[in-house]
């Protein structure tokens, strides 16, 4: 089982597509943002009110309309993403193992139960640098490692596409406005 559920996974690869490798910003919908990497839409949609909420994403409006980060990328780090998303989560559960010990006959000894259980203590140093690094990497940080592993028109073909997808939106929208003639005369 994961820690993390698969919404923070969708909330990061979704930020990092909302900037290029440069740190320029880009619109998209939830729903250009679900087809473009194959996610459920209604879930993401439930993750961008919560990225919404963090003051991570900013939602634009208009028909064209979607979310764009509310913040510059470099200052939107991974912890930031999970946090907003799933909340603060402990790697680790003490149960209190060392209280239970049989040779202590239901009456654990003082020595046993001062301070923090030493197996506690090396979970809390481990979520203590779990979450040290995730606050070191920024959603720019994603964006220029994938940049750098990319082939170079990848950054191209995403941009056009989701300009397409916003283009398209405008032009559905404005069709309304169009006479329809009657081309069966």
């Amino acid at each position: 089982m994961s820690l993390y559920s698969a919404g923070v996974e969708y909330g990061i690869h979704c930020l990092a597509f909302l900037v290029d490798e440069l740190g320029d910003s880009r619109e998209a919908s939830v729903r250009d943002l679900a087809e473009l990497q194959g996610v459920p839409q209604e879930y993401l949609a439930k993750v961008f009110t919560k990225l919404a909420k963090a003051g991570l994403v900013a939602a634009t409006e208009g028909v064209r309309g979607g979310f764009r980060l509310a913040r510059p990328a470099d200052e939107i780090s991974v912890l930031d993403i999970v946090s907003a998303i799933d909340g603060r989560k402990m790697i680790f559960e003490c149960r209190d193992v060392r209280d239970r010990c049989a040779l202590f006959d239901g009456s654990p000894p003082t020595w046993a139960q001062e301070g923090t259980c030493s197996i506690h203590a090396v979970m809390l140093t481990a979520q203590k640098r779990m979450e040290e690094a995730l606050a070191q990497q920024t959603i720019l940080d994603i964006a220029r490692r994938v940049g750098r592993k990319a082939p170079p028109e990848f950054s191209t073909q995403v941009a056009d596409w989701m300009n397409d997808r916003r283009a398209g939106k405008a032009a559905d929208a404005g069709q309304g406005d169009i006479p329809l003639v009657d081309v069966s005369q």
